[in-house]
């Protein structure tokens, strides 16, 4: 028995360019985007024609930038999607390849930031868990000095990108991908939590780092959107989202505190969040 044919949209390069010119995305400016490419349609040229598509709208003075996380990069004593054996965990640690920006591939952030990160010319960040590509004139400046002991926080990409003025486009994702408001949890009373991965050299480190959660992030989402000016639309079938970095950071700094529980009652949360499974909608 076939398959069924696709129901559409039909989405092409152009499609996409011209779809998120219409929404705002101005030509020079720099983008974070947060992508799901089934969320568009029937896509020509898949990943590659989406990231095509965003370059051409932001023309050749723009840059592009996405998250390029690495979420197995990280404990085994953690991993639930799936666990593994905890008699495995020794030798997992022992024998886990370091974080390489030019070789290590993205866990859980879905294809476009894969393809991004594989693109001529795009360059990484060196956090072993939570990097950033970039494509672009500005992708340098973003993507350098990425402390290897800050995921998400003043020392990273976040932070740069915020003082630049760039602004976040959610192409069919949710606010639980914005990785934006994670900036926030570095600003507020938030509690450490100790986070192993390979060491650069071979072998195994641990680290203190902020507790990050997306945890509430799509409640934050909802009344950022209601409160503050966030630009809405279509791109193909996909609910697109157009925001400045530096809004979301600072609505979520004042959201946070009131709405998540105080320090003292934080669950330990993982230290990334868990791989996508089949059929996830960012995949």
């Amino acid at each position: 028995m076939s398959a069924p044919p696709p129901t559409g949209p039909l989405v092409t390069r152009d499609t996409v360019a011209t779809q998120l010119r219409l929404l705002g995305v101005e030509t020079g400016e720099t983008l974070l985007v947060h992508s799901s490419l089934s969320s568009l349609g029937w896509v020509n040229g898949g990943a590659v024609a989406v990231v095509q598509g965003i370059l051409d709208a932001l023309g050749p003075s723009g840059t592009l930038v996405v998250p390029t996380q690495t979420g197995d990069q990280s404990d085994p004593a953690v991993w639930s999607s799936p666990p593994v054996p905890e008699e495995w965990w020794d030798r997992i640690r022992a024998t886990m390849p370091p974080y390489d920006p030019l070789i290590t591939p993205t866990r859980g952030v879905g294809v476009v930031p894969e393809t991004v990160r594989t693109w001529p010319g795009a360059l990484r960040s060196a956090h072993p868990q939570t990097s950033f590509a970039a494509v672009g004139p500005q992708a340098k400046l973003v993507t350098d000095g990425h402390a290897t002991d800050c995921r998400l926080g003043e020392r990273s990409p976040l932070a740069r990108l915020e003082r630049m003025g760039a602004r976040v486009l959610l192409l069919g994702a949710g606010y639980d991908s914005c990785t934006a408001f994670h900036l926030a949890e570095y600003r507020i009373p938030a509690p450490r939590v100790q986070v192993g991965r390979p060491a650069p050299g071979g072998g195994w480190e641990t680290v203190v780092e902020v507790s990050i959660t997306s945890d509430r992030f799509d409640e934050l989402g909802h009344d950022f959107e209601r409160d503050r000016p966030v630009v809405r639309g279509k791109v193909g079938a996909a609910d697109a989202r157009l925001f400045p970095v530096a809004d979301a950071v600072a609505y979520a700094e004042r959201w946070l505190p009131l709405h998540r529980p105080r320090e003292e009652e934080f669950p330990p949360p993982p230290p990334l969040p868990a791989p996508l499974e089949r059929g996830d909608p960012r995949a």
